[in-house]
């Protein structure tokens, strides 16, 4: 075993002081001198996601005695997305995540702990915990801690997505809602994330795709045998991973973060986990530009889950078809098999004893559900950065929009031009300002969306933003997160009403047709001065936020390298003309 930092001389100022706070906590003085693993503990009481870490943090703590480990929780912020939400139009959501990464740093560095075991639950907590492993790099093992019991899989008639759906549109038709307050009643029956293959379930997977979690660790239905078996895994791992000194940057690499890719877009995972990724990848030091790898990489990667929202099926029948490992094992011949994993074991070895496909629910890469990707990224005159479409499985299309340009600064004036007429059929809406640093902290609007869904304009209006959507929109052409964004003078903050827009999906390209010189002399956007940001948090977040290109983190030093190339230069800095659209390409087949 490698020499540890948390053991300082006993006979040290410091060693003394923890000495007598350690020993107050009732910790053995023989327990003193193990290897000191602290037990990331991202819980809370304001969500069903949380309410169950308590105790496996109980159980943890048992196992990780029984390796000749001490384990010490330490806690963090815990956002979820549908409680935090509420304030500032959700702009805290993603500013959360890299707060949780700074927690952590704080507990862990600030003690000089050895290892740490994440437990990852709600949207945001994953990605943090990868980040914050890749940036401190003592040896760590996430434990993905299970989906909710929903509704759905009761035979009841919603989960929480499906609400939060026929509530959005309700909201837009003025539907009665008596009947949304049974369903919400009904939707989440036990602790856990959301089911279905939205955010946290993706990231899930993520987190075991980079080796970074047991094999068979996702999804995992919360509370079950499996998940508890994990969690008594995860602190085999730990103990192991300390022993070897086998640390995350060992993991994390390029080769594990493109099977990451290629996992997402096996399953149609979250088009959220494109900056996660990046973000993963910018605090490991790995240099690699994931928005590419979407991109291009969507087109060879076969559909083999079709996962609600993306699909018929539910996260229950695909977790019990083999999950996240019946993926790998089936993908194999098109992922980097000799990366390692905290088991030990290279991704190859563990998919090896993996089920195979059952051909229904995951399929073959020579029987997929289709090629066409579910998260498709653009680039093009307006997103040279990139930008990112959610799509279906099977997608029926359409797959390319062409029209004039309406502009708003708020999803709100976008919503209200669809009663008043001033935005119609063929029209692209333009909801511009609301991008990580614009907002700041990246605006939502789904809202916008589920309103020309309830006025029957779904496939008769496109939308392009710089601000973020949920997974459940995934009909239409709707194309976020566009980078660079306005408020980084990026092409979207020069746009004019009228201007015309081509989006094609089949292309990966989404262009603004107006000329450069033309566009060049226009005056860039500027952020309203009157924005709400509460003069604190979001007041620092805008201050410190990299571009999504970099995956938004917090890193006034991040490198152009570690930051997806020139994804993130601003129209007054960038070169030359804009490249004229591409046409649709042949399409590739697996």
């Amino acid at each position: 075993m490698p020499a540890l930092r948390s053991n300082f001389s006993p006979t040290s100022a410091l060693g003394i002081a923890r000495r007598a706070q350690w020993r107050a906590l009732g910790i053995p003085a023989e327990d003193l001198v193990k290897p000191k693993v602290a037990i990331v503990n991202t819980s809370s009481d304001l969500a069903a996601c949380y309410a169950h870490l308590d105790d496996i943090v109980a159980v943890l703590k048992t196992e990780l005695r029984s390796h000749g480990l001490l384990p010490l929780e330490i806690r963090t912020v815990a956002p979820s997305d549908f409680v935090t939400s509420a304030g500032r139009a959700g702009r805290y959501i993603l500013p959360s995540r890299d707060l949780i990464v700074d927690d952590i740093e704080a507990a862990v560095e600030g003690a000089q702990l050895d290892a740490m075991i994440c437990l990852s639950s709600c949207d945001k907590t994953t990605p943090a915990h990868l980040m914050a492993a890749g940036r401190l790099n003592v040896p760590t093992v996430v434990v993905p801690c299970g989906y909710q019991n929903s509704g759905l899989a009761e035979g009841r008639e919603a989960d929480v997505e499906e609400v939060f759906l026929l509530a959005a549109q309700a909201a837009v038709t003025g539907a009665p809602t008596d009947e949304l307050a049974d369903l919400a009643d009904d939707a989440i029956l036990g602790p856990g994330v959301c089911s279905g293959m939205a955010t946290a379930n993706s990231m899930h997977l993520v987190a075991e795709a980079l080796g970074m979690a047991v094999s068979g660790a996702a999804p995992v239905r919360a509370n079950s045998d499996r998940m508890w078996d994990g969690v008594r895994r995860a602190a085999a791992a730990i103990a192991d991973l300390i022993d070897r000194d086998v640390r995350p940057r060992d993991i994390i690499t390029a080769g594990s973060i493109t099977n990451a890719v290629r996992t997402m877009l096996a399953v149609g995972g979250s088009m959220n986990t494109i900056k996660h990724l990046q973000a993963i990848a910018v605090e490991s030091g790995v240099e690699v530009d994931v928005w590419e790898l979407f991109r291009t990489l969507g087109r060879r990667t076969p559909l083999l889950a079709a996962v609600r929202p993306n699909g018929p099926w539910l996260i229950e029948r695909f977790e019990d078809a083999g999950g996240g490992a019946t993926v790998l094992r089936e993908l194999l011949p098109l992922l980097d098999g000799d990366q390692i994993t905290v088991t030990g074991e290279t991704v190859a070895q563990s998919a090896d004893r993996a089920r195979p496909a059952d051909g229904e629910v995951i399929r073959s890469i020579t029987d997929p559900f289709g090629t066409d990707p579910a998260i498709s990224v653009l680039r093009g005159t307006l997103a040279p950065g990139g930008a990112v479409a959610k799509r279906p499985v099977p997608d029926p299309g359409p797959h390319r929009f062409t029209g004039p340009a309406r502009v708003f600064g708020t999803r709100e004036e976008a919503i209200a031009a669809i009663g008043s007429g001033r935005l119609r059929r063929g029209d692209v809406a333009v909801i511009r300002g609301i991008g990580v640093s614009g907002a700041p902290g990246m605006g939502l609007t789904s809202a916008f969306i589920f309103a020309l869904h309830a006025r029957g304009l779904a496939h008769e209006v496109a939308l392009v933003t710089d601000g973020q959507f949920s997974g459940l929109v995934n009909q239409g052409i709707s194309v976020g997160e566009v980078s660079p964004e306005a408020a980084a003078d990026g092409p979207l903050g020069r746009v004019q009403d009228d201007d015309v827009i081509d989006i094609d999906l089949a292309a990966g390209r989404v262009d603004l047709l107006v000329d450069a010189q033309t566009l060049a002399a226009r005056e860039p956007y500027r952020p309203p001065a009157d924005r709400d940001t509460g003069g604190g948090m979001l007041d620092h977040y805008e201050q410190l936020v990299q571009p999504l290109s970099c995956g938004a983190v917090l890193c006034s030093r991040a490198t152009t390298a570690l930051c997806g190339a020139a994804a993130s230069t601003p129209l007054s800095t960038s070169h030359g003309s804009f490249p004229a659209p591409a046409t649709s390409p042949a399409k590739e087949h697996v």
